[in-house]
């Protein structure tokens, strides 16, 4: 199985469920994609298209796709897509639609199993309409409606199908009726989760209890609303100056990462907004990230926070990845190709039993 997500959090998501099933699993940055990367039995293509504009996620998708078609003909597709609406999903599966040959896709963003549903062509979230929850405000993709023939106006006509689901029932239902090698499924992990039951069964890994433990770690909290870790580790928080915008990294204090051999990375400040400072604060934690790692070495990469953890893993040039152990739903661990554990984790998600 071959599944492309247009995100880093959400395509380790996909991986940590294909694991927990008993698949052997690899994860891949898209922009590493090429025909030596589909030797497990499911491989998952992590991308930022959701954080580009359509233009460019469009131009991503056809490489992809071009790359994965060179190397065999496609069986199961599935395309990872936000369980709140958001991304260039239309555009996208248009566009994998084209290259690929597949006559249609069934669009299904709803997770029943956390209270995420669509009924009569409207999206609730724990039985609210989407657009009147907090997903309203987004900054790249608001939710100003909840009706799905509202928001992608255009999927009916491109060949893309938006089924209700009320319950996993509902869910299994559609596979089964579109699963005829016609169709790319897409949307949330509840779907994916059906669909790897209903083509391979349910197997669940021997591989759960996977070591873990470190002496050597590297912790970058990059949400300014991640929660404080007490863990006895020492903690280095980004300096103001270089929040406020110096990219200066000489004045982020981490000398006692060489003291303690352990060290957590921190934004204490929560004072501007906006995606010009969330794309200097990635990019200045990556920078960091890299010059730490370079210089500690360390054994196991901790990384809260998806835009976080994909501009990491570009700054050091990290992009194939074979999954060890799911911890909690969306917080799995990795293995680099240098023998580095790295562990992602959402900035929503709680950090299940790592520590």
């Amino acid at each position: 199985m071959i599944v492309i997500a247009d995100d880093i959090t959400g395509a380790a998501e996909i991986a940590g469920i294909a694991f927990s099933k008993g698949h052997q699993v690899s994860l891949v940055c898209g922009s590493s994609v090429c025909c030596d990367n589909f030797a497990a039995q499911t491989t998952v293509i992590a991308t930022d298209t959701r954080s580009t504009t359509e233009t460019e996620a469009v131009a991503e998708t056809k490489r992809i796709a071009k790359v994965h078609k060179r190397n065999r003909p496609l069986c199961v597709l599935f395309k990872k897509t936000d369980s709140a609406l958001r991304g260039h999903v239309v555009a996208e599966l248009s566009t994998l639609m084209q290259a690929t040959g597949y006559e249609r896709a069934v669009y299904m963003p709803a997770n029943p199993s956390k209270g995420r549903i669509i009924k009569d062509g409207v999206y609730y979230i724990n039985g609210k309409p989407i657009h009147e929850t907090d997903f309203s405000f987004d900054p790249e993709f608001p939710a100003k409606t909840s009706v799905l023939k509202e928001r992608f106006p255009d999927a009916e006509a491109k060949g893309i199908i938006m089924p209700d689901a009320c319950s996993e029932e509902d869910i299994r239902q559609v596979i089964a009726a579109y699963d005829d090698g016609k169709t790319i499924f897409a949307g949330a992990a509840d779907l994916f989760s059906a669909l790897l039951n209903a083509n391979h069964g349910d197997r669940p890994s021997d591989s759960q209890n996977c070591p873990h433990d470190t002496q050597n770690t590297l912790i970058l909290c990059g949400s300014t609303q991640s929660k404080a870790l007490d863990l006895g580790i020492a903690i280095a928080p980004m300096p103001r100056e270089i929040y406020d915008g110096s990219c200066d990294l000489s004045l982020w204090n981490t000398e006692a990462y060489g003291k303690s051999g352990s060290i957590i990375l921190t934004i204490p400040h929560t004072h501007r907004t906006g995606k010009e400072i969330a794309v200097h604060l990635r990019t200045v934690m990556a920078e960091m990230a890299k010059l730490l790692v370079n210089e500690h070495c360390p054994d196991h990469l901790i990384i809260e926070g998806g835009a976080t953890a994909w501009a990491t893993l570009q700054a050091l040039g990290w992009k194939d990845f074979q999954i060890v152990r799911q911890i909690a739903p969306g917080v799995v661990q990795m293995s680099a190709t240098n023998g580095t554990l790295v562990t992602l984790k959402p900035g929503s998600y709680p950090w299940g039993n790592l520590f």
